[in-house]
C-alpha cells in the first residue's frame, strides 16, 4: 500500500464537495492506496501540458488529479468538476 499526500487545495477543494461526494471520494482513495489503476478509478494519464499527471473519476463529472512523488506516495492535487479540471 502506498502513502497518499494531500495537496492544500486538495484539501480546501475536497472539503466543499456535497456530502454524497466526499462518502465516495472516501471509498475511492481507499482502492486508490491499493492500485491507483484499479479499474473501478478509470485512471488516465494526462497530456500535454500536464504530462505527469494522472486523474481518476469520483463520478461522471468529477475528478481527481494527483501524481506519484514516489513508487510508495501518491500526493493528491486537485478535485474539481471535468469541465473546470483540465484547465
Amino acid at each position: 500500500m502506498v502513502r497518499i499526500e494531500y495537496s492544500h487545495e486538495f484539501e480546501k477543494q475536497a472539503s466543499k464537495l456535497e456530502l454524497r461526494l466526499q462518502k465516495k471520494l472516501a471509498k475511492l482513495l481507499g482502492l486508490l492506496a491499493k492500485n491507483h489503476y484499479d479499474p473501478l478509478l478509470h485512471t488516465k494519464p494526462l497530456s500535454e501540458p500536464f504530462i505527469g499527471i494522472l486523474s481518476f473519476r469520483i463520478t461522471r463529472d468529477w475528478r481527481v488529479t494527483f501524481h506519484l512523488a514516489s513508487p510508495d506516495t501518491i500526493c493528491l492535487l486537485e478535485v474539481k468538476h471535468r469541465k473546470d479540471i483540465y484547465r
